[in-house]
């Protein structure tokens, strides 16, 4: 028993030019084109465009740098028995204020790169 399409469906224009097309004796209806979304305008100029000035990036390598080398400040202080504390190691001022104030300038200086407008020229 085959299922037949319910009837009292409303079709939209398309379907029922579809439909029309199917049925026996007439011609191919003609379709018309649906309106295409607005694609951008392709740049005049082929080079790519950075966000960012090439001294914006320079800063932001130096922010990098700084931030690695407040990590860097701040690894070590193990021993090699497992058994043993060092707190002097472990608690010194290098690990403990300077590593976090070279960290935290790092920071600033990749937020200042980020900020900083190109100069124009």
């Amino acid at each position: 028993m085959p299922l037949k399409p319910k009837t009292n469906q409303k079709q939209n224009p398309l379907q029922k030019q579809f439909a029309q097309a199917k049925q026996p004796g007439r011609s191919e209806p003609k379709m018309q084109p649906q309106a295409q979304a607005a694609k951008p305008k392709a740049r005049k100029d082929s080079h790519s465009v950075f966000l960012f000035s090439r001294e914006n990036y320079l800063i932001m390598l130096a922010g990098i740098g700084v931030l690695v080398l407040g990590f860097l400040l701040m690894v070590g202080g193990g021993s090699s028995d497992p058994n043993q504390f060092h707190p002097e190691k472990i608690y010194s001022w290098r690990r403990i204020t300077l590593a976090p104030i070279v960290i935290f300038i790092g920071f600033v200086i990749e937020i200042f790169a980020i900020m900083r407008k190109p100069k124009a020229q």
